[in-house]
């Protein structure tokens, strides 16, 4: 059972929160709690429908009065929290590819975590936003392998609900050819069986894989390949077997082992707030002894700590 920490909010009136939210951003100072209080308690559909009473109440964009006056990763977080799923994808894509260095780790965190469906309508959002292709961008700015296997994830053709456990023991038997030989066929044989086989497929695969080779998957391509095409290839494994395990485990690093990297929190949170946030956090929890909420209040501060906190959500035991 998958669990978001945001719901929609009952009695919801967008009139109000957007009247609310227009005093807070056009008065003296920004009341930033008010658009914590409302932004972060409100579901993405309804975040929408309070834009649209803004822009007909204010004739201003909300997005654009959020960028004016608010700054750093709290801006990054309020504005996040505006984007439709798909676009906050697309957003994130684009400037994980665009921006001054490619930001392999989020393209791999979104693309190797998303459904068919998720993947199409980001897609969709991505040439809508941006007027260009996300496959041609992939194609562009990325090399190898590693480009081999984006562009692979990014077509969404992942069989659905499928299993043949008949040919499982020959596609187990290609992986673990693949972690021996290593040539570029092999390679290649490895991603398209890793992103086009059905979910319920791999795991029988996987199962295979272990009875062939004495070894589980994850630690076999860990040990014969490396960089991005190691790290691609080993995300979609986690997120095949536990997706709420492998963010709980991309959150861990971002906190400690990169000194906060904000970017990589802030999008996590977002883009899993109502999706299965609470399983992330329970994992979290179980996998390192400290709440995902106590490590956030202890690494972050001011109001984008209280905004990711409000998202996060905790229970007292969390403190």
């Amino acid at each position: 059972q998958t669990q978001g920490t945001i719901f929609p909010a009952p009695n919801f009136n967008p009139i109000t929160d957007a009247q609310l939210l227009g005093e807070a951003l056009q008065g003296i100072s920004c009341e930033k709690d008010v658009l914590i209080d409302i932004l972060t308690q409100r579901c993405n559909s309804q975040r929408l429908l309070i834009a649209e009473a803004y822009r007909d109440m204010y004739s201003r964009d909300l997005i654009t009065d959020l960028k004016e006056n608010l700054s750093h990763h709290f801006k990054e977080v309020m504005v996040g929290l505006m984007y439709p799923p798909a676009s906050y994808d697309a957003h994130e894509l684009w400037h994980a590819l665009k921006g001054v260095d490619i930001e392999e780790k989020c393209l791999i965190d979104i693309l190797a975590s998303r459904s068919n469906m998720e993947i199409f309508q980001m897609k969709e959002a991505y040439l809508m936003q941006y007027n260009t292709d996300l496959q041609q961008d992939i194609d562009s700015e990325t090399s190898g392998h590693f480009r081999d296997t984006l562009m692979n994830l990014a077509q969404g053709t992942r069989m659905e609900g499928y299993a043949d456990p008949s040919t499982a023991a020959q596609d187990a038997m290609i992986l673990w050819e693949a972690c021996q030989q290593k040539t570029g066929e092999h390679k290649y044989m490895l991603q398209m069986i890793l992103c086009n086989r059905s979910h319920q497929q791999l795991w029988i695969v996987f199962q295979e894989f272990q009875n062939i080779s004495g070894q589980d998957i994850v630690d076999a391509i860990n040990e014969c390949y490396d960089g991005y095409f190691q790290e691609i290839l080993v995300a979609i494994v986690l997120c095949i077997r536990d997706k709420p395990s492998y963010f709980a485990s991309r959150l861990y690093n971002a906190i400690h082992d990169f000194g906060f990297h904000n970017k990589t929190v802030i999008r996590i949170l977002i883009a899993r707030s109502e999706i299965d946030l609470m399983n992330i956090r329970q994992r979290y929890k179980e996998r390192y002894g400290k709440s995902l909420f106590h490590d956030i209040k202890h690494f972050a501060s001011g109001h984008y700590k209280s905004a990711l906190l409000a998202i996060c959500a905790g229970d007292a035991e969390d403190y």
